[in-house]
């Protein structure tokens, strides 16, 4: 799948993917946000064609969207001026169902799903994760072949995730559904490994499938079995390799200059620091046990990681974590002593910001414009992935007390 940039040049979003989803089992795509998973999505829905290929369901080339395949939305979708069992039904209109039937469908979907006595309430009147069960219960009620599902637990408070995900979990495992596959979107690693039999996880740019993990342990699946936490570090040694990989390749790109920085203020960076400093163990730490104990997703860790990674105060390697000499004297190091070291950081690892103090300290004013730089990065980053750097740099050297920076005149001055 590819669009088109308004200069006419076609941007990839999907490349060269290649999957089947098999009857009797849940498929987990799962990668970061932005790596193309609901975009993948609603191609295998028939929501959006691709640029290229096609899709097989049930030996048959799909179309567009068709009877038999139904979606649950990450944002709950509902109509807030019909009531759950309006809502429920909603699904069977397309499908020409009577209304005697639809009502009787309806209903039974209300009640497989945990809903019953709710049927004449409003949107409004629901808590997040029962407005989710609506979701849920719209999908079910024209008893599809494949479910597809797109973070469906993402919106929710954690209690209320890992109740619904149980449930839905009962009703697979016990047959009660007309369902005979799923695939789901996630960027949750253990919500993958605790629901799926196989995880496709997903590169970015444009999105490829990096490689697939089996998941063969019986339902229910707990969470502390060496079994579950094996697979899940294995997960995270193919996420921090590939960004890994990504920011040696970018690092030595352009002089350094196209090194793509992490969406990470120099605040949290500090905080994590302290984090893994008092987590480790010998040095080491497991990505997998930082998140649970964070209850950080992947989204969130991994620019972290990859933050500390570029700053070279820890070295990521095989899903783990160690941090380096300079990375401990930083965790016990007071506020003065961990800007002194950020600081001598940045400009060694960073080229980006030593650049940018280069210049400062070169003009007789100590003054430049943003878009002096910003003009340097885009020739080397997209416009999304250089406004995000260029923020970063900002962060960082603020911090450091290596320049400041006036968002109203979008300029920069040299600090001291």
């Amino acid at each position: 799948m590819s669009y088109t940039k308004p200069s006419g040049i076609p941007l990839p979003i999907l490349a060269d993917i290649d999957l089947k989803v098999r009857a009797g089992e849940i498929v987990g795509l799962l990668g970061r946000s932005g790596s193309g998973k609901s975009t993948l999505l609603r191609i295998a829905a028939g929501l959006i064609k691709p640029s290229s290929g096609r899709v097989i369901y049930r030996g048959e080339p799909l179309r567009g969207p068709t009877q038999g395949i139904s979606v649950v939305f990450q944002t709950f979708a509902l109509y807030p001026w019909l009531t759950v069992i309006d809502n429920v039904e909603l699904g069977l209109d397309a499908l020409r169902v009577s209304t005697e039937e639809a009502r009787k469908r309806a209903t039974s979907a209300i009640e497989m799903i945990g809903l019953d006595g709710f049927q004449s309430a409003l949107p409004r009147e629901l808590s997040g994760g029962m407005k989710q069960r609506v979701g849920f219960a719209r999908a079910l009620v024209s008893e599809p072949t494949l479910l597809l599902m797109d973070e469906p637990f993402s919106a929710l408070d954690v209690l209320t995730a890992e109740t619904l995900r149980t449930d839905f979990l009962d009703l697979w495992v016990g047959r009660q559904l007309t369902i005979k596959a799923v695939l789901m979107v996630t960027h949750n690693i253990e919500e993958a490994v605790m629901m799926c039999d196989r995880i496709l996880v997903l590169g970015a740019s444009p999105a490829h499938i990096v490689t697939s993990v089996s998941v063969p342990l019986p339902h229910p699946r707990d969470r502390v079995d060496p079994a579950f936490r094996a697979i899940v570090g294995e997960i995270y040694a193919v996420l921090t390799a590939r960004l890994v990989d990504a920011m040696d390749t970018s690092s030595a790109n352009h002089g350094g200059l196209a090194l793509c920085l992490p969406d990470v203020s120099s605040h949290r960076l500090d905080g994590f620091m302290d984090k893994i400093a008092a987590a480790s163990s010998a040095g080491y730490v497991d990505l997998a046990m930082i998140a649970a104990s964070l209850m950080e997703k992947v989204d969130d860790l991994l620019p972290i990681a990859g933050a500390a990674h570029i700053l070279e105060f820890a070295e990521l390697r095989n899903g783990s974590m160690r941090l380096t000499a300079a990375g401990r004297v930083f965790a016990q190091a007071g506020d003065d002593g961990r800007k002194r070291l950020f600081r001598e950081h940045l400009v060694q690892f960073v080229p980006l910001i030593a650049h940018i103090r280069e210049v400062l300290d070169e003009r007789g004013d100590h003054q430049a414009p943003r878009e002096r730089f910003e003009l340097e990065l885009q020739d080397h980053l997209n416009q999304h992935d250089a406004d995000r750097t260029l923020r970063t740099a900002i962060d960082w050297g603020r911090y450091a007390g290596l320049f400041s920076y006036d968002d109203h005149t979008r300029r920069f001055a040299g600090g001291c």
